[in-house]
């Protein structure tokens, strides 16, 4: 499939996991790419794993949480592609701590990685999307859309990011431009496989967070990032989707 032929996609965190996977697979169906993440050796790696699709590909080495940067980003988007149709706003960390032991400048951190970095880049990329009739995936979480343990900063902030998406799904519904969240629950990635659970957990509580079915894999996020950001999916915005297993259904 060629969904993204002579589309422009900026993709936010994707010098690993699922900001990776995403950008190969949208580079695999013609999507022409500004790669976004503060990792610059991961973000070379990525381009490289995407120029067997003959597509265009620029990096910009960004601190999402950082307004100037991502102002930068988008500018520089527009200038070396000349358009942007989609923005995935992918970038994300996690950790998990007792409340008592999360600092203020931990509880800080996660809101700009995780929240800011969205509104900024929702807002900035918002004139040129509404030029191009283009849309917005935002990764939230399972976290964000159910109760889950020693995560409390990353849980608010994955809620917000569904709140966020839907209110700007309303608001620029008659602008033609959709906004969709999609929701993971555990993903075989990087990110996930170096998490530390603090000492003293409760394990009733904890596995609650696991799904029924085997952890997915990043090229499953990214099929449904791909999915939501194609005109296959026109008639769908202000969604939370899950993608999780059945974590939240359980």
């Amino acid at each position: 499939m060629q969904r993204f032929e002579n589309k422009v996609a900026l993709v936010t965190g994707a010098a690993s996991g699922i900001g990776r996977a995403v950008a190969i697979r949208l580079a695999s169906e013609g999507a022409h790419l500004m790669l976004c993440d503060i990792n610059s050796e991961g973000l070379e790696s990525t381009a490289q794993a995407c120029q067997e699709y003959k597509v265009n590909i620029s990096q910009q080495t960004c601190d999402v949480g950082d307004y100037a940067a991502c102002e930068a980003a988008i500018n520089a988007c527009v200038e070396q592609h000349g358009q942007l149709n989609i923005l995935c706003n992918i970038a994300g960390i996690v950790q998990f701590k007792h409340l008592a032991d999360i600092s203020v400048a931990e509880w800080q951190r996660m809101l700009n990685i995780n929240l800011s970095s969205v509104f900024y880049f929702s807002q900035l990329a918002m004139p040129h999307l509404i030029a191009s009739q283009g849309n917005i995936v935002n990764l939230a979480s399972a976290a964000g859309l159910v109760g889950q343990p020693y995560t409390a900063p990353y849980c608010a902030t994955k809620a917000a990011v569904v709140s966020l998406s839907k209110s700007l799904a309303i608001e620029f519904a008659s602008k033609a431009v959709r906004v969709n969240a999609l929701c993971p629950g555990q993903v075989k990635t990087p990110l996930v496989a170096n998490i530390e659970f603090p000492d003293d957990i409760d394990q009733t509580l904890l596995a609650k967070m696991f799904p029924l079915l085997e952890a997915a894999q990043p090229s499953e996020i990214a099929g449904a990032v791909a999915y939501l950001a194609s005109d296959e999916a026109r008639y769908i915005t202000g969604v939370a989707l899950p993608i999780d297993g059945g974590q939240v259904a359980s």
